[in-house]
């Protein structure tokens, strides 16, 4: 059974209807944005990117963004995948912990340096540590990093995914985990939005 677009299920598009056909213009993007979905959340074999993390990232990142019905939908994710219920309400948490503004960091010394903008700098929480694995908790913070300090990013925050136990091959999946998630969020909110201008 293929599983449903996630875009058209996360917004509520129904086949025949004006999103439908605004979607149906760009038929490559959105085969593009299913089989990105399906290769990160669905995939062959995760390999040693599990799904538990999978989606317990999913659903870190999407609720720092807010955009209800996704978050939702990775939360419910998170909540079915094996092991997941227990990570539910740490993950809750961190959420709660990690929201902000953004984005934060400092651009090298330069014309550019006149946006440097000092922000949260998160860490997971110490009640929440006994709840996640350490790769979990590297995870949740290089996740905080990529959504609102980008710029910041550096060689030492490889150094400590790969010091909790991530592989290279997996930090690649994570980094294209976190930045589809960004991608997603906003399309469902753009599409929500003109659903709702057209309501």
């Amino acid at each position: 059974m293929s599983t449903p677009d996630i875009i058209d299920t996360l917004v509520g598009i129904e086949p025949g209807s004006a999103l439908d056909a605004i979607r149906g213009k760009r038929m490559q993007a959105r085969e593009n944005a299913q089989k990105s979905y399906l290769s990160l959340f669905e995939p062959i074999d995760a390999g040693d990117f599990s799904l538990l993390e999978r989606a317990a990232v999913a659903a870190f990142v999407t609720g720092l963004h807010g955009e209800s019905p996704v978050a939702s939908f990775y939360r419910d994710k998170l909540a079915a995948t094996a092991g997941g219920a227990a990570l539910v309400k740490a993950i809750d948490a961190e959420i709660a912990r990690g929201k902000t503004s953004g984005p934060y960091g400092s651009f090298p010394a330069g014309p550019l340096s006149i946006e440097n903008t000092a922000g949260l700098i998160y860490r997971v929480d110490a009640a929440s540590k006994s709840a996640l694995s350490p790769r979990l908790v590297a995870a949740l913070e290089h996740a905080h990093l990529l959504v609102f300090r980008p710029r910041d990013a550096a060689s030492s925050d490889m150094k400590a995914l790969l010091a909790a136990g991530w592989s290279t091959t997996g930090i690649v999946t994570f980094s294209q985990l976190v930045a589809f998630l960004s991608f997603q969020v906003r399309v469902v909110s753009g599409l929500r939005t003109l659903a709702a201008a057209n309501a």
